[in-house]
């Protein structure tokens, strides 16, 4: 095995090489060969070992890669791969046993009794019944069928939020390349703070930061040959367009024929150089030769100052692709390949059950014992008009957000966006926030989870200082929204 691959400890016990191999790629091969020698596949992954990258990505829906990697794997003692996964529920419902069964299919497709690194997918913060599904995975955790947790596509503020309540997460996947900067606002000082480390994917932008999309002329997008290309074209359109792009990559190939590298290499070891970045994860089809030796030169060189200043300075060009980390699978515009969310999952349900009564207004309950105790509604709707109230960070009987301020703030904000959800309505009918603080020191973090989470939306707003019932409560918001039909 190549001993000159870099490697970087997730944790104690489990160390990858910092070039990940990625597997998405079986599932665009199987729209075209359905017939796909698991076999074969799983024999090409061993010249991957071999050469030093042991540690492979997947997920649950990644076609047969469980599969492949599993029969790999098998009965190997010396040179053990790690085999990194993904669960993508789709939104609505989870039970404890419907997450035993998800990662029991997991751990059967990769012929293993304890899975490396879990990546957990959330569609729709509003809903809580993510925070669900990550109760129940640590349990299964420290049942020992999971070796440590990770997140994938989560932004900060619920990254924060799960920081905050608990959970043991030692990761975050994320896209993070030349063309998508989004992680260096503020996921990477978040993850320097707690110490969670990023895997970042999409780092060659499907394959377009190579010199061989060099002076081409822009390509459509549905006549591009494979969905990674395909979904990287929208990123490069919301990154400011074709012509930006190849100033890009024009600096990166300047920057690699100096340094007698490929612009791949290039593009690769600027995101491996970024703080918190344990790794990244380049997709491969099985069996190519050829990526293996070019990944290879990743190792024998790096950026001096005035390479990596040329960069930045191109980058500088560049749109920021909008929102957080994750947002391209939770609001427009859809970064992915077929440019909305349809091949995922068929439709949202409503995060909260409402009722119609014989006053003519809608009400929204959670379930929670003081809704029925102190006789209210979470919400309740009058014509257009939507009422939210007194809202602290609790999900059933849990405490969310620990005693960090802005994560609970984020938190409630979640669940004021549930609520209008279950009403038809967006977060951007907000018309009116108050919030209420426990300790008056608190505001300025609080304030700024408000501006981040109401940005663009710019309600009225009164913040105040209260004693809030409840010793773990450090925030309680209510709202008033304006429905647009």
């Amino acid at each position: 095995m190549n001993n000159n691959i870099e490697r970087h400890a997730l944790a104690p016990d489990l160390t990858i090489s910092r070039v990940l191999t990625g597997l998405w790629q079986i599932a665009d091969r199987e729209r075209n060969e359905p017939s796909l020698d698991l076999a074969e596949a799983a024999a090409a992954m061993a010249p991957y070992v071999d050469a030093g990258f042991t540690t492979f990505d997947m997920a649950d829906h990644y076609g047969s890669a469980e599969e492949i990697a599993g029969i790999f794997q098998k009965g190997r003692s010396e040179n053990r791969p790690q085999l990194l996964t993904k669960w993508v529920p789709k939104p609505g419902p989870v039970s404890r046993e419907d997450v035993k069964a998800a990662v029991s299919t997991s751990m059967k497709r990769l012929q293993t009794d304890r899975i490396d690194l879990l990546q957990f997918h959330a569609w729709n913060y509003a809903d809580p019944r993510w925070l669900d599904c990550l109760y129940f995975l640590q349990e299964l955790k420290s049942e020992g069928l999971i070796r440590h947790l990770g997140l994938t596509n989560f932004d900060t503020a619920h990254l924060q939020i799960v920081l905050h309540s608990g959970f043991e997460v030692v990761s975050n996947q994320v896209c993070f390349s030349l063309i998508d900067q989004r992680p260096t606002l503020d996921m990477i000082p978040l993850c320097e703070k707690h110490g969670v480390k990023i895997l970042a994917y999409g780092t060659i932008a499907g394959g377009f930061l190579d010199e061989t999309w060099l002076d081409r002329e822009e390509p459509a997008i549905d006549e591009l040959p494979t969905w990674s290309l395909m979904k990287y074209k929208r990123f490069i359109d919301a990154a400011g367009g074709w012509e930006v792009f190849q100033r890009v990559l024009s600096t990166a190939d300047q920057v690699a024929r100096k340094l007698g590298v490929s612009v791949a290499n290039v593009a690769s070891r600027y995101i491996l150089d970024q703080p918190s970045v344990a790794g990244i994860i380049l997709g491969a089809r099985l069996g190519n030769r050829n990526h293996r030796e070019k990944n290879l030169r990743l190792f024998g060189f790096s950026l001096d100052e005035e390479s990596r200043h040329e960069l930045k300075r191109a980058l500088s060009h560049l749109t920021m692709i909008p929102g957080d980390c994750g947002d391209e699978y939770r609001k427009p515009p859809f970064l992915t390949a077929a440019g909305d969310l349809s091949d995922h999952f068929s439709g949202m349900p409503s995060p909260f059950e409402k009722t119609v009564g014989t006053d003519g207004k809608t009400r929204v309950t959670t379930g929670t014992i003081w809704e029925d105790i102190c006789g209210f509604s979470r919400a309740i709707q009058s014509g257009n008009h939507i009422w939210i109230s007194g809202t602290t960070a609790t999900h059933g009987q849990k405490p969310i957000g620990g005693s960090d301020p802005a994560a609970q703030f984020h938190f409630i904000v979640d669940k004021i966006e549930a609520s209008l959800q279950s009403l038809g309505a967006r977060l951007s009918d907000v018309i009116r926030t108050r919030i209420y603080l426990r300790n008056v020191d608190d505001w300025e973090a609080v304030s700024r989870a408000h501006g981040k989470r109401f940005a663009g939306i710019l309600p009225a707003n009164t913040l105040v200082q209260a004693q809030l019932i409840g010793e773990e409560y450090l925030v309680e918001v209510e709202a008033e929204a304006v429905k647009n039909d």
